[in-house]
């Protein structure tokens, strides 16, 4: 594939990605320290700090979020890649704002290894954090085995209503008490039909034939579970959302959050027609659609696919999803 991306320099990428976005949203962000994209306005003295970390070439996640109800800080690393614990330890300190700090992590090894060596470094200075890994994505590791799971789009709800707690003046514990009940309330599940390439390099992610689909593709192009012939939307809306409904649980009655989050190449068009038979079978099992999104939330560069999410909301979750927030990718009034 040959990769035709309006780019500088490749080794000035994320500098560049970071100074365009923030300038682009000056109200709402801006850089601070060794990279850190921050509320340009603090959250008030007395509030819990949500922190996250990740890899850049997914915008609009997961710098997309910072701000007033959503995240305090997000420390973004190169290209697909985790930034170092020192750069995270530094948000840590500078979202601090007398009440602790939430750090949220989506499951993936260097995200991980980066964020255990954040905590350990944060104990020793007295930080007071706790930590939330995300871990919803069921193709990759059993219902007995959670951890195993790769975290996906599934940090949005975490951190709306992690967010909405922590701006409402709810202390640490019950802000990560809410993070872990959305957390352990929500299943994604994610399919390609195209690849992405890499933006500084030009290579290929991942392949696939042109009259294929992989269904348990992981955020970086991680092969999936089931390779198979392209479906039409409404057989890859039952394909998916079949077994996200069996392994959470759902029963008749219930009230979801729906999501799909659309991979960087793959069209509203298509989003739409998809979440159309989501929304038909929902209603033929008397589940009730509480609230939705389709659009683009966390991407792969030009890789085309969708994550299909999930989530089992209750009244305050409701409240907290519902709370004011005004993020340059996200706003609620």
């Amino acid at each position: 594939m040959v990769m035709k991306k309006f780019i500088n320099k490749p080794e000035n990428l994320v500098q560049e990605l970071l100074e365009g976005y923030t300038s682009a949203y000056a109200d709402k962000v801006r850089l601070a320290g060794n990279k850190l994209v921050v509320r340009t306005v603090p959250k008030a003295i007395g509030r819990v700090g949500i922190v996250t970390l990740g890899g850049s070439g997914h915008e609009p996640g997961l710098s997309g979020f910072v701000g007033e109800g959503m995240l305090d800080i997000s420390v973004p690393g190169e290209i697909f890649a985790a930034p170092g614990a020192p750069r995270c330890l530094e948000a840590i300190r500078m979202a601090e704002r007398g009440a602790g700090v939430l750090f949220v992590v989506l499951n993936h090894a260097g995200d991980v290894l980066a964020a255990n060596m954040t905590m350990q470094l944060a104990k020793k200075e007295g930080l007071k954090v706790k930590m939330i890994l995300t871990h919803e994505d069921i193709s990759s590791g059993d219902r007995n085995h959670p951890e195993d799971r790769r975290g996906l789009v599934g940090f949005f709800p975490v951190y709306k209503v992690a967010g909405a707690a922590a701006e409402e003046g709810a202390t640490l514990e019950e802000v990560w008490t809410i993070a872990d009940r959305m957390e352990r309330n929500m299943r994604t599940l994610a399919v390609a039909v195209e690849t992405a390439t890499h933006p500084s390099t030009g290579e290929a992610i991942f392949t696939l034939g042109d009259d294929e689909m992989e269904v348990g593709m992981g955020q970086h192009g991680e092969a999936g579970t089931s390779r198979m012939k392209l479906k039409s939307a409404d057989e890859t809306a039952e394909i998916m959302l079949n077994p996200l409904l069996a392994d959470l649980e759902v029963q008749a009655g219930e009230e979801l959050l729906v999501i799909l989050n659309g991979a960087g190449a793959t069209t509203l068009m298509e989003l739409f027609i998809v979440f159309r038979r989501v929304n038909q079978i929902l209603l033929d099992k008397k589940i009730k659609v509480a609230r939705t999104l389709v659009g683009e939330y966390i991407t792969s560069q030009e890789q085309a696919g969708f994550q299909m999410h999930i989530a089992r909301m209750d009244r305050e979750l409701l409240r907290l999803w519902d709370a004011p927030c005004d993020t340059p990718y996200f706003v609620m009034r």
